[in-house]
């Protein structure tokens, strides 16, 4: 069944985004979704600001990173949750809520098991950086896949929870946007890429390029040199 407002839930991360955070659980809401906060911990009014907006809110007891905190919204959503599809988009304001319908409307091809945003086509604010890093990360993990994947680091994505169910995540930080991939092309799940916009203000990003490439890096040797060969 194709992702609808009925089935689905949005999943959203977050640590210290008070200035975003209720504007989007807010928009969420308005368009007959419900929207799950995990809140990593953050020391400012994040947890409050999603609560009075209409989200139901977990929080981590320290700030212990982006994928942990997926990974515990994962759980929740399985063990006291009944949905078929779940949507994952950060807290900080960088992804359009109205782009939240291209992406469900891409599940109409019954066979399709994740949809991804792709930034890569509106890249002209997108800090350069950022955008060498994520053509070299996206081209690795297409060779490695054996499926496109224009922009592997979008954390706007919406995957069906049966799909979910199948894959081994572990990661803890930014890198499990790739092992989520690279666990859904071992399992021969369908990948598809939408176009998406993403929003470059001026707050300060929480991705640090050396470590988290590092990370990157690890991630990979462990799956061409670990047991999870693909």
């Amino acid at each position: 069944m194709r992702a609808t407002k009925d089935n689905t839930i949005v999943l959203i991360p977050s640590y210290n985004e008070e200035r975003e955070i209720g504007k989007i659980v807010r928009d969420i809401v308005k368009m007959g979704l419900n929207a799950l906060v995990v809140d990593d911990g953050s020391s400012d009014n994040t947890q409050k600001e999603a609560l009075d907006n209409g989200a139901l809110v977990i929080r981590n007891r320290q700030n212990s990173g982006k994928g942990y905190s997926l990974r515990e919204g994962f759980k929740y959503v399985f063990e006291k949750m009944k949905y078929e599809w779940l949507l994952m988009m950060d807290g900080d304001g960088q992804h359009h809520t109205e782009d939240i319908p291209v992406l469900m409307a891409a599940t109409a091809d019954s066979d399709v098991d994740i949809v991804s945003g792709n930034r890569m086509q509106f890249t002209k604010n997108m800090p350069l950086a950022r955008y060498l890093t994520n053509r070299f990360t996206s081209w690795v993990l297409t060779k490695m896949c054996k499926q496109d994947m224009p922009d592997s680091q979008c954390g706007f994505r919406l995957i069906r929870l049966e799909a979910l169910k199948k894959i081994d995540l572990t990661s803890d930080k930014y890198d499990i946007e790739s092992e989520m991939l690279i666990e859904a092309a071992r399992f021969d799940l369908k990948i598809r890429s939408v176009p998406i916009r993403t929003i470059y203000g001026e707050e300060a990003s929480k991705i640090h390029p050396i470590k988290d490439t590092i990370n990157f890096f690890k991630l990979i040797f462990k799956y061409i040199f670990g047991k999870n060969v693909l």
